[in-house]
């Protein structure tokens, strides 16, 4: 959730609407961050939830947002992971969102110069002091999240996974440890996996190839991607949906296959996009439909490891 604006401006309004109407719809998971706007899609999330005020809708909603990356010089990505910060973080977090209890705090990115125990660690202890329910990770490894889990439980981990992005089921991947993958690991701990980009980014709703911000999945239109496009929009026609509704379904299914809970966030600033999303809980796809999409995924991700 990408949303920000001064208060009781266009942009603001809008923002505040959709996070109504996901409500109404029972959308009830609502991720932020500080690094989001420097820190005013929390002020958003906040005015929109109506915070301690009469009528307030916090209550609804299972807020979440993120501590350990920040925006520096010239656009620049700063990561803190050190106890000073995660404590001021905090409360800055807590004000933001005019709000007395963070439901679900994430790390969003380990700190190269902190070793993760020592950033959850800081973690559990606005936990013990009642000012966070949970604790999350982002974009971590299988080896990672174990050492953090250790530290203290681990309730959910976002990461990039969709039919285009795959790497945390491969366990001699990036993310995972050699004989494990991280959501081996996921499933072992109780962790929920948390998709921030279940539609691939885009390409499987209808946007263009292009590099991702991220670094991660394809990038350009081979004739695997191409190939994968085509096997969901003939998914998608046989359901009467549309593409990207066809990849949250099959987030669901994958994530049942192993066993591990899964809540995808696909994000959107537009109504109607909410609209479609939400209505992807409802279709259920046949074993025909899995096995034509797990095959022309993985022949997108041979592609992506042999270069």
């Amino acid at each position: 959730m990408r949303m920000t604006g001064e208060p009781d401006s266009a942009g603001d309004l809008a923002g505040r609407e959709v996070i109504h109407r996901a409500l109404d719809l029972g959308v009830t998971m609502l991720d932020t961050a500080e690094l989001y706007g420097n820190g005013r899609n929390e002020e958003l999330v906040g005015r929109a939830l109506g915070g301690r005020r009469a009528g307030s809708r916090r209550g609804e909603a299972l807020l979440c947002t993120k501590v350990g990356a920040l925006i520096g010089p010239n656009d620049s990505l700063v990561l803190r992971g050190d106890p000073d910060h995660i404590r001021a973080a905090c409360r800055n977090s807590l004000r933001r969102l005019d709000t007395d209890v963070i439901d679900l705090w994430y790390l969003h990115r380990r700190d190269p110069e902190v070793p993760i125990e020592e950033s959850v660690g800081a973690m559990a202890r606005e936990v013990a002091a009642g000012w966070v329910r949970a604790i999350g990770l982002s974009a971590v490894t299988a080896a990672e999240l174990r050492a953090a889990h250790a530290v203290h439980p681990i309730a959910a981990l976002q990461s990039s996974w969709s039919l285009t992005d795959r790497v945390i089921e491969d366990p001699t991947g990036t993310e995972g440890d050699g004989t494990h993958a991280v959501t081996t690991v996921c499933a072992e701990l109780g962790v929920a996996v948390v998709p921030y980009a279940p539609q691939g980014a885009g390409l499987l709703a209808g946007a263009a190839p292009g590099a991702r911000p991220d670094g991660r999945g394809p990038t350009g239109e081979s004739e695997e991607l191409r190939a994968l496009r085509g096997v969901v929009g003939d998914v998608a026609r046989r359901h009467g949906a549309l593409p990207g509704q066809i990849a949250l379904a099959w987030s669901a299914s994958r994530a049942a296959e192993l066993g591990v809970p899964v809540v995808p966030i696909p994000g959107t600033t537009r109504l109607a996009h909410l609209e479609e999303n939400a209505a992807a809980r409802d279709i259920v796809l046949s074993p025909d439909d899995l096995a034509a999409l797990d095959t022309a995924s993985a022949a997108l991700w041979r592609r992506g490891r042999s270069g």
